[in-house]
């Protein structure tokens, strides 16, 4: 269903529950091991890892996602010629609604990988996906009205994938402290054919084999 592996000119996206273990992943995700997560966290539904189990338990929501074809979590790596090539740099991923014909993006990205473009590159190799390969109808992105530097990126990348706003959606998404408004972008097939046709640059990789 989903490629294990997309590249693009600067990136590297990979099946994340099979790319990145558990111990890896809280590394990076842990509220005692890295000492930017609680600010790359502000604005999304989720919180630092209290523990090694915590990262383990949502790479298990990630395998689960992928088995199901619900939702497609990729782990992000800058490739050759990038600062920091080769690691890893944060996640991104489509959650699809098939009734709806709708995927949704998601994104969480590392503070030293932050002000590269790295958002608008994957998203528009996760929209190829969603329209080129899965044949849906719609691509959307949800962000907290709150938080102006993903607002700014998003706008920029949704209008050059022919997009527009879609408006205020009140509580749309539940978190630990309640349940949030956000707004949300889409982007449908017809205007994505219109405004990119073919995205170039996209390549989809199948039956990678992941070594430890």
């Amino acid at each position: 269903m989903f490629p294990d592996r997309i590249r693009t000119d600067r990136l590297r996206l990979d099946r994340h529950d099979a790319a990145v273990d558990a111990l890896a992943f809280y590394e990076h995700t842990g509220a005692r091991r890295s000492e930017t997560i609680s600010e790359e966290c502000t604005g999304l539904s989720w919180e630092p890892h209290a523990h090694p189990k915590a990262s383990a338990d949502v790479l298990d929501r990630f395998r689960e996602g992928w088995e199901d074809a619900e939702s497609a979590t990729y782990a992000v790596f800058p490739r050759e010629g990038e600062d920091g090539a080769g690691e890893f740099a944060g996640n991104t991923g489509v959650s699809i609604d098939w009734d709806r014909r709708t995927a949704t993006l998601g994104i969480w990205l590392r503070k030293p990988f932050w002000g590269r473009g790295y958002s608008g590159e994957r998203a528009r190799a996760l929209a190829a996906l969603a329209f080129e390969r899965l044949d849906l109808e719609v691509v959307a992105v949800d962000v907290m009205p709150d938080n102006d530097q993903s607002i700014r990126a998003i706008e920029k990348y949704v209008d050059s994938l022919g997009g527009r706003e879609e408006g205020l959606f009140r509580n749309r998404v539940p978190t630990e402290d309640g349940v949030r408004d956000v707004r949300r972008y889409s982007v449908s097939h017809e205007e994505y054919a219109d405004a990119v046709g073919t995205a170039d640059g996209v390549e989809f990789v199948d039956d990678v084999k992941f070594t430890d």
